[in-house]
C-alpha cells in the first residue's frame, strides 16, 4: 500500500527523447582513439628509434617513466583546470598540449629531449578522462551516463588496434621516416582541436538540443552543492573511495598495455606487432565488456534499482570476468589464452566504464573533473609500482606470470570493497557551511 502510494505520488517520467548528446559521444570517442594512438605510437617505433639513436634499456625505461609520472601529476592539474575553465576550454588546452608533445618527438634527439616531449604528451592526456566524465555529467543525466561513458572508453582500445595500421600507412605508404610520422601525425590532433572548440558546449548553449531531449539530460534531482575546492575534496571519504579504487584497478590496464605482447612473445613465440590478429581479438573483446558494463549499470537503474546496486553490483561482476586470468600460464593453446585474456580485459573495461561514473553521481559537475584527476593521480602511481614490481616478480621467479596474474584478479574485489566501506551508499557529499566572514 505504502509502495502504491510513493508511485502515485512521484512525478511522471521523463520521457527519453532526441540523440543530439550522442554526437557527444561521437566526438569523445574520436578523441579518445587519438589520445591513445599518440600515446602507443612511440611504443612500436621503439626498436626503429633505439636503433637510430643507440638507446640502451635503460634509457627507453626512463623515457617511459617520463610519460608515466607526468601523466600521474598532470591529472591532478587536468582535474582542476576543466573544472575552472569548463571541458570545451579544458580539455581544448590539454589537446593542444599533447599535440605539440606529440609533434615534439620528431625533433627530438637525445634521450633528454625524448623524455620532455614525452612529458608534455603525458600532460596533456591526462585532462582526457576528466574531461571525458565531466561532458558526460553534463550531456547525460544519471540514468544514462554510465553506458555513455563505457563507448567512450572502449575507443581506448581502438587506439591501440589501429596505431600499428597507421604508422604502416605514414611510413610505408607515404614513406615517411619517424620523424615525419610524427610530425604529421599531429596534423590529427590540429583537427580535433578545431573539431572539439567548434562542436563542444553545454546543452543549453548548443542550440541544437529539442527541449525534450534537453529536459531528459536535466531531469535528475538538482545538486546541492554549486562548487566543490580542492580542500574540501580531499576531506571527503567519497573521493578516496575512487581513488583507491583508481589505484587497485587501474595497474592491470597498464600491464596488459606494457607486457602483453612481452609475455606472448615469451611464451608462444609471437609478435603481436606483426602478427595483429591475437591482439585484435582480446581488445574487441575489451570494447566489448567496456559497453556492456555500462550498459548493465545504466539498465539496472532504468529498471528501479539504486545507483548504489547498480554500480556496484556491476563491477562485481565484472571483478568476476576477470578471473579466468588465473588459468592463463601454462596453457600451451594459444588461442585459448587469447579467449580467457580477452574475457579478463573485458571484465577490466566494464569495471572502469563502472569506476568512471561513480564521481558525478556523488559530487556536483563543477568537482568531477578535480576528483577523476585525484583518482587518475592515483591510478598512475599504482601503475608505476605495478611495473617495478612486475619486473622483480619476473626476475625471482624466471619469467613465470602466475604470480602476477593471480594479484590482478583480487584487486578488483578489493576496490569494491574499499568503495563500498568509504561509500556506503554513493550519496551526494554533503558540505557544511563556510564560516560568517570576520
Amino acid at each position: 500500500m505504502a509502495q502504491a502510494f510513493a508511485d502515485a505520488a512521484a512525478p511522471p517520467p521523463v520521457p527519453r527523447t532526441g540523440r543530439y548528446r550522442w554526437t557527444i559521444v561521437a566526438l569523445l570517442f574520436a578523441a579518445t582513439t587519438v589520445n591513445y594512438i599518440d600515446r602507443t605510437m612511440l611504443g612500436l617505433l621503439a626498436p626503429t628509434l633505439g636503433d637510430d639513436l643507440g638507446w640502451t634499456e635503460n634509457d627507453y625505461g626512463n623515457i617511459v617513466m617520463a610519460f608515466q609520472a607526468a601523466y600521474a601529476l598532470g591529472y591532478l592539474f587536468m582535474g582542476w583546470l576543466i573544472d575552472r575553465f569548463g571541458p570545451r576550454i579544458g580539455y581544448g588546452i590539454a589537446i593542444t598540449i599533447w599535440t605539440i608533445g606529440h609533434v615534439a618527438h620528431g625533433f627530438a634527439s637525445s634521450v633528454v629531449s625524448f623524455m620532455v616531449a614525452r612529458a608534455m604528451l603525458g600532460v596533456g592526456e591526462a585532462g582526457h578522462f576528466p574531461a571525458v566524465v565531466r561532458a558526460s555529467s553534463e550531456w547525460f543525466p544519471q540514468k544514462e551516463r554510465a553506458y555513455a561513458i563505457g563507448w567512450v572508453n572502449s575507443a581506448t582500445t581502438i587506439g591501440v588496434i589501429l596505431t600499428a595500421p597507421a604508422i604502416t600507412l605514414l611510413m610505408v605508404g607515404l614513406g615517411f621516416d619517424w620523424r615525419e610520422t610524427f610530425i604529421y601525425s599531429g596534423l590529427v590532433g590540429v583537427v580535433l582541436l578545431v573539431l572539439w572548440l567548434w562542436k563542444y558546449s553545454n546543452p543549453r548553449d548548443t542550440g541544437r538540443v529539442s527541449e525534450g531531449e534537453l529536459a531528459w539530460i536535466e531531469h535528475d534531482p538538482p545538486e546541492r552543492v554549486e562548487k566543490l575546492g580542492w580542500g574540501r575534496i580531499v576531506t571527503k571519504r567519497e573521493a578516496w573511495a575512487f581513488a583507491i579504487g583508481k589505484f587497485l584497478t587501474d595497474p592491470v590496464w597498464f600491464l596488459m598495455l606494457f607486457w602483453l605482447p612481452k609475455y606472448f612473445a615469451d611464451t608462444y613465440d609471437v609478435d603481436l606487432k606483426v602478427v595483429l590478429l591475437p591482439m585484435i581479438i582480446m581488445y574487441l573483446l575489451s570494447d566489448a565488456g567496456s559497453i556492456i558494463g555500462g550498459w548493465v549499470s545504466s539498465k539496472l537503474i532504468h529498471t528501479g534499482h539504486s545507483v548504489n546496486f547498480a554500480r556496484k553490483a556491476t563491477m562485481l561482476g565484472a571483478g568476476c570476468c576477470v578471473l579466468p586470468l588465473l588459468f592463463v600460464t601454462g596453457l600451451s593453446n594459444m588461442w585459448l589464452a587469447v579467449v580467457l585474456i580477452g574475457i579478463a580485459l573485458a571484465g577490466h573495461q566494464a569495471f572502469s566504464s563502472t569506476i568512471l561514473s561513480i564521481p558525478p553521481d556523488m559530487f556536483p559537475k563543477r568537482a568531477v573533473g578535480s576528483v577523476i584527476g585525484l583518482g587518475g593521480f592515483a591510478g598512475g602511481i599504482g601503475g608505476m609500482i605495478m611495473a617495478k614490481s612486475t619486473g622483480l616478480v619476473l626476475d625471482a621467479t624466471g619469467g613465470n606470470y602466475t604470480v602476477i596474474f593471480a594479484a590482478c584478479t583480487v584487486v578488483y574485489f578489493l576496490a569494491v570493497g574499499a568503495i563500498h566501506l568509504l561509500s556506503p551508499r554513493l550519496a551526494q557529499v554533503t558540505v557544511e557551511s563556510e564560516p560568517p566572514a570576520a
